[in-house]
């Protein structure tokens, strides 16, 4: 459906996203790096804010650097900073971006309100909203034109552990029926939704694969023990502390390391995000 040829985008002599491939079909994606990687960058490509320094960006076969409106009109797009007009309620706000993109009749309106679960603030202004519920009436304005395809960049950054449970939900429902590209650094926000992660490091393509697979991979890599003060601090400069939590006089923790790192670690289910510390910590090993 959305296909990423060689796109490489360079400011000056620094280089943000380098030598990008990628063919993406509906589902959630999970995009995911550190600070820095070039996630806002290509995504902004995508969004047909910025054209590439180099390659192309199809949908369904058209090129969409060439003639960005193909994807406009079947773009929904919630940046990482959203902002809503406070004195407008959340049908007025609706209705200002509904008529920018000629999208006409209250019902649709009232009908993505509900499903952001918004109904019942339809007329209440957005000066009072939470950052949750400002971020899901950016959905909201972002599924205006029923799009196929829906970028949203950093979208659960500062929200409650509720509000950010809430906004999982309601992108893994939208996954099932468009393209839903999510941007972010926090990998627990796609860890239960994303179909496919793509993980990018300085610019460049990682990996675009399954959690599953991801892992699959941390099988034998990421180990737990209950260590004393003196032997956690030992340890330190030569595992990967993924988590350290005191129990008393113990420290209860988790590592990274490609093999057992001493005879009392035990191996455990790793999370996403620890399978993915893991590997960087190997891929950094084997380089050193």
């Amino acid at each position: 459906m959305l296909e990423i040829q060689d796109v490489t985008k360079t400011f000056g002599t620094h280089t943000a996203v380098d030598g990008v491939s990628l063919q993406l079909s509906p589902g959630v994606i999970g995009l995911i790096g550190h600070n820095g990687a070039g996630k806002s960058t290509l995504m902004q490509m995508l969004a047909t804010l910025m054209p590439p320094t180099r390659g192309r960006i199809l949908l369904e076969g058209q090129d969409v650097v060439a003639r960005p409106a193909l994807m406009r009109r079947r773009l929904g797009y919630l940046p990482q900073d959203f902002g809503v007009y406070p004195h407008l309620t959340a049908l007025e706000f609706l209705q200002y971006f509904a008529a920018l993109k000629g999208v006409r009749g209250r019902q649709r309106l009232m009908e993505l309100l509900e499903l952001v679960n918004l109904h019942e603030q339809a007329h209440r202004p957005a000066i009072g909203f939470s950052g949750g519920m400002r971020q899901r009436l950016g959905i909201a304005q972002a599924l205006l034109n029923d799009p196929d395809v829906l970028i949203v960049d950093e979208p659960t950054a500062g929200l409650d552990p509720e509000e950010r449970l809430r906004f999982r939900h309601l992108l893994g429902d939208l996954g099932r029926q468009r393209l839903v590209i999510v941007s972010t650094h926090i990998v627990s926000d796609v860890e239960n939704m994303a179909t496919h992660l793509v993980i990018l490091r300085r610019g460049r393509l990682v990996a675009c694969e399954t959690p599953e697979a991801v892992l699959a991979r941390a099988a034998g890599r990421v180990w737990t023990a209950s260590l004393a003060p003196q032997e956690y601090e030992a340890l330190r400069g030569h595992v990967q502390m993924l988590q350290a939590q005191p129990q008393g006089a113990r420290v209860q923790v988790r590592m990274a390391h490609p093999t057992r790192p001493f005879a009392e670690a035990m191996a455990t289910q790793a999370t996403l995000e620890e399978a993915l510390m893991a590997e960087r910590y190997a891929d950094h090993r084997e380089a050193a």
